[in-house]
């Protein structure tokens, strides 16, 4: 084991300008897990363009509460598009459900959703399509060459602001306004 390795999982990745990847550009990724293997991470803060009234439709589920009708279905990455995973505050857990920490859960079953239109789920959820994953290595390798900032997830940054503002949120917590930033910075 490398003594030097230090786990980023709970940490946001965010993108820096000169990411030239459709799939990252101008995302948050909220890591769930990250080891020496590789890491994993949903972004969260790409709607697509179906809401939950589509998705539940689709799964013959019925909802409980008009303000879920309108919950937004995020891209959560390029990995496993077709597959849902529901990242959520970990008051509520079903037996697939991985503890990211005390108070951050990921669920990727249809009960949980089926829970979550009924009105029995989590306090607090982002559902999404895929995710994003890296390799042992690769996701320090672009670290390393400054495509993402890494800062410790913020619980109100995740659940609670709108994705259109979530970017600016968290690199804030930082203390930066990412519109100072060129996108060659770091490139000689």
């Amino acid at each position: 084991m490398n003594l030097a390795f230090q786990s980023l999982k709970n940490h946001f990745l965010i993108s820096m300008p000169h990411l030239n990847d459709p799939n990252f550009e101008h995302t948050v990724v909220y890591l769930c897990e990250h080891n020496e293997d590789g890491a994993m991470g949903i972004v969260v803060n790409r709607p697509s363009p179906i809401d939950f009234s589509e998705l539940a439709e689709h799964l013959g589920m019925t909802l409980s509460s008009p303000q879920l009708i309108a919950e937004p279905i995020y891209l959560g990455g390029p990995v496993e598009a077709e597959r849902g995973f529901i990242l959520h505050s970990s008051d509520k857990s079903w037996g697939n459900t991985l503890h990211v920490t005390d108070q951050v859960s990921l669920s990727a079953s249809l009960e949980t959703l089926e829970n979550i239109a009924s009105g029995n789920g989590p306090e607090s959820f982002r559902i999404a399509l895929g995710c994003a994953g890296w390799e042992a290595g690769q996701l320090e390798g672009e670290i390393a060459n400054n495509d993402w900032l890494v800062v410790e997830a913020d619980l109100d940054v995740l659940f609670n602001t709108p994705s259109d503002l979530q970017f600016n949120a968290a690199t804030k917590t930082l203390g930066l306004d990412m519109s100072f930033l060129s996108p060659d910075i770091g490139h000689a």
